[in-house]
């Protein structure tokens, strides 16, 4: 095993989820593609969503992915970098929201 669990490659290995239950990760490739195509919001709108919610899950194969994607449909490094932004200050705003569990404990 390497140093990490994140291989550039080792996403190619979620082609063994296909063997193993086609139907399941067809049903997921479909609903994916659904989700991620021009609806109510363009492409390039969901996918500096994606790029946000990917940093707050902390993804890195769909970090890359999503921001190759974002990149693609549109987005500037600018939106990007917002984007990314978002995710940092969702990310604190929950930290921020968690600390009322110590404040609270302190009480007791």
């Amino acid at each position: 095993m390497g140093d990490n669990f994140y291989g550039k490659k080792d996403i190619e290995k979620a082609a063994k989820m296909y063997a193993l239950k086609p139907e399941l990760m067809q049903a997921y490739l479909d609903f994916d593609g659904k989700v991620m195509a021009d609806g109510s919001l363009n492409k390039k709108t969901k996918e500096l969503i994606a790029v946000a919610c990917a940093h707050i899950t902390q993804c890195p194969y769909c970090i890359h992915g999503h921001t190759k994607n974002a990149k693609k449909a549109g987005a500037s490094d600018e939106e990007i970098a917002e984007a990314v932004f978002v995710a940092v200050a969702l990310r604190a705003g929950g930290s921020m929201a968690h600390s009322c569990i110590s404040m609270a404990t302190l009480e007791e």
